[in-house]
């Protein structure tokens, strides 16, 4: 099969390469996905996971992309809630290989179904950005109806989901960005913007929640917006500085099942959008990801036409 190869660690996307790979097999409770459409962050090649498993031994050359849509094509032992010749969209595992490839072997429970009237194209954006606005606001946050949230970083992958998600759960939404973004962040639901070059932050007065994606200055000044019994929620690390009476909270996305079908159906429904920028085919997926143009959108992979 075809699979884009990263090759060393020090080259980045520049060290990527279109190969030939052996077709993935499928182990216990896995099943092997016929690839129509992946995502690649550039972010992933700095994960130690893109390079090592989880015994710390080399994996390399590995094949990055660990969001993906695509048609199961074969079952593992003992893999249910699947079957052969199903639509399905979801997150492969940090360790594995991942889904810049025409097949890719992944753990069933990290797939939900796909329905019919989504594209596959679509079904690809979602996992990482979806599932992280998701988990952070309503498992790690505990969102309410009635609260505000502040989200920076308002107009890009993740941080558009969180404005979607948090108003059409009934908070007050404060998106954050440049002002260039202003309008994007508006026509997302949110109820204000602040532009971080020229806005002051802090004269948007107490807030439930704080959604981080940037860290830093803006990370310590956003902290002490955090009422009592607040939280900020950063998903780059640890957080650099904690609310005065309030929980500070880090994750990593995981893979869920039932979260990706209620965010696949919000977006059937019209309540979600996803932000998709560029698409271009895998064998020019190399180029389009080394392209040196900055480019609005996620940037998605069509393996299958």
């Amino acid at each position: 099969m075809k699979a884009i190869v990263a090759t060393e660690q020090a080259a980045g996307t520049a060290g990527m390469k279109l190969v030939h790979r052996p077709e993935p097999q499928a182990a216990i409770n896995d099943v092997v996905v016929q690839v129509h459409a992946s995502r690649f962050i550039p972010t992933e090649l700095a994960w130690p996971s893109s390079w090592a498993d989880r015994l710390d031994r080399d994996r390399t050359p590995s094949i990055p992309g660990h969001e993906l849509a695509g048609v199961v094509s074969a079952l593992g032992y003992g893999t249910t809630g699947l079957s052969v010749g199903q639509r399905v969209f979801g997150l492969a595992d940090w360790y594995r290989d991942g889904a810049l490839a025409e097949y890719v072997a992944i753990e069933a429970r990290n797939l939900a179904p796909l329905p019919g009237d989504v594209d596959f194209t679509v079904g690809a954006s979602l996992p990482i950005s979806g599932l992280t606005a998701w988990q952070g606001l309503f498992q790690h946050g505990r969102l309410q109806a009635g609260q505000s949230v502040l989200a920076h970083g308002a107009a890009g992958a993740v941080g558009s989901m969180v404005t979607q998600l948090a108003r059409a759960a009934g908070a007050y939404v404060i998106g954050s960005g440049r002002a260039a973004d202003r309008q994007t962040v508006l026509d997302l639901g949110a109820n204000e913007f602040v532009d971080l070059d020229n806005d002051a932050l802090e004269d948007i007065g107490e807030v439930d929640l704080v959604f981080d994606v940037i860290g830093g200055d803006i990370q310590k000044r956003s902290t002490g917006l955090i009422r009592a019994g607040g939280t900020l929620v950063s998903i780059i690390g640890p957080a650099e500085a904690q609310p005065s009476n309030g929980l500070a909270i880090d994750f990593v996305v995981e893979a869920d099942r039932a979260q990706l079908s209620e965010i696949v159906q919000r977006v059937r429904d019209g309540r979600l959008r996803t932000n998709i920028g560029n698409v271009s085919t895998l064998d020019d997926a190399v180029a389009a990801l080394n392209s040196t143009e900055r480019r609005k959108g996620n940037t998605i992979i069509r393996v299958r036409p």
